[in-house]
């Protein structure tokens, strides 16, 4: 597991509002404005939460004229989910612990 990713990741989604948004985005892409009708702060606070998500690889933007549409990256579900399964698996195949034994028993 690459922790250093991870914890990026796990920062980005700290905040409540943005596991709101990324909650929202679960359902299907959406535009900046519909993501906005959802919280009550402004167009540039919600441009902030967005580049964070982006920055830490949750979120992909694409843009179509003057509008912004945001959508969960599939690569980040599929390694999030991956991670957090690893994480708190006890049977993990990377797991701090396998990886310890295997060194002492080697």
């Amino acid at each position: 597991m690459n922790y250093e990713r991870t914890s990026l990741v796990l920062k980005a989604m700290a905040d409540p509002k943005r596991m709101k948004i990324i909650d929202l985005l679960s359902e299907s892409s959406l535009c900046a404005c519909d993501v906005l009708e959802h919280f009550d702060f402004t167009q540039p606070t919600l441009s902030h939460h967005m580049k964070a998500l982006e920055k830490a690889g949750i979120v992909s933007v694409t843009k179509q004229s003057q509008w912004h549409y945001y959508a969960l990256r599939e690569d980040f579900v599929r390694d999030f989910m991956s991670s957090m399964t690893q994480l708190l698996s006890s049977s993990g195949e990377d797991s701090v612990t396998k990886t310890n034994k295997e060194i002492i028993i080697k």
